[in-house]
């Protein structure tokens, strides 16, 4: 089977793998399609996710979908040949922030094409994947395997929404209209956001962010520009750049709420500390996601616009050019892998 490989900074094969096979509490899953994510990408041009490095060869992928081939033993869940979505993380389940409910911040998560730890978890960018049977989900009804690719990025987003509190009929600031932040977009007006800005520096991306349901699209290199807000009641940073959380914490009204989504580069990063003391913002984290993929998949059975998110398909063959195009934020949102093999 094929399967896409990262060896380090720039050096992305397809390679013929081994097909697995289910152990114990397992299930067998033929992927279909896997999306690439920005995390796919850092480790493809830097080697790296923030502060998790490569350190051997490794599987990417974590945005994944297919069809149920089989169980190991004692295993159950869906029927063989039915459409599922992987739920990407497994949570140890007995540390203390598993045991209080967080399980998306575990100590000790393995999590599907990730190199937080070593040996890495190998992950889901092949054309068949095991994984504990718990974490195959089946899709709705009228749920399509394609936009069900969504069903991981979307969660992210859910979870950032959640840790922001209250939204409903407030005003929401977005820094960052790649995939994560249009989700975020989405995932806001779902939860009742009155009103969502988005900013970025690309006018293709921001018209993306438009298809989500932003009402309110910014430069963000024009300090002019007039969509600009005086002041917004909850800000998400989804650039993963120290600029847009300066403009969060510059944005947001005094005693409002600033998320920090986008993964910052490694190391130190500098920001606006003093606004964090005088207008008493709440600065909050937002690390992947728990019950949510559940949430992800019941929206998108519901909303055909994400079809409108999803740019792409590309063969696996053709990888290399997959990640070129998901790089390349003025052609592309969301580019997905497509595992079918050929005629």
């Amino acid at each position: 089977m094929l399967g896409c490989v990262i060896h380090g900074q720039g050096d992305l094969r397809v390679a013929e793998l081994p097909v697995p096979e289910p152990g114990p509490g397992q299930a067998l899953v033929a992927v279909r399609y896997g999306g690439v994510c920005g995390s796919d990408l850092h480790y493809w041009r830097h080697g790296g996710v923030g502060d998790f490095r490569l350190r051997e060869p490794m599987v990417l992928g974590h945005e994944v979908v297919g069809t149920v081939v089989e169980y190991g033993a004692g295993a159950s869940g869906p029927a063989p040949g039915a459409a599922v979505a992987v739920h990407p993380a497994t949570p140890c389940g007995v540390c203390p922030e598993c045991s209080d409910g967080r399980r998306n911040i575990c100590r000790d998560t393995r999590y599907l094409g990730s190199a937080a730890r070593f040996p890495h978890v190998q992950g889901g960018f092949a054309a068949h994947v095991v994984v504990p049977c718990e974490q195959v989900r089946a899709l709705p009804e009228g749920l399509e395997l394609r936009r069900a690719a969504l069903a991981e990025p979307l969660s992210v987003a859910l979870h950032a929404v959640r840790r922001a509190g209250e939204v409903a009929g407030r005003h929401v600031l977005v820094t960052g209209a790649g995939p994560i932040g249009c989700l975020v977009v989405a995932a806001a007006k779902a939860a009742g956001a009155f009103r969502v800005t988005v900013t970025d520096l690309l006018p293709e991306a921001l018209e993306y962010a438009r298809i989500a349901g932003a009402g309110t699209l910014v430069r963000a290199d024009d300090p002019d520009d007039p969509g600009w807000p005086s002041e917004v009641d909850v800000a998400i940073e989804a650039s993963g750049v120290a600029a847009g959380l300066d403009a969060c914490l510059r944005r947001v009204r005094r005693g409002g709420v600033v998320v920090q989504l986008g993964m910052l580069p490694a190391g130190h990063s500098a920001f606006a500390g003093n606004l964090v003391v005088s207008r008493e913002i709440e600065l909050r984290g937002a690390f992947r996601f728990d019950a949510e993929f559940d949430e992800a998949l019941a929206l998108l059975a519901v909303e055909p616009a994400f079809d409108g998110l999803v740019s792409a398909v590309v063969p696996v063959g053709d990888a290399a050019s997959a990640f070129a195009l998901a790089a390349d934020r003025s052609r592309s949102c969301k580019v997905l892998l497509d595992f079918e093999p050929a005629p």
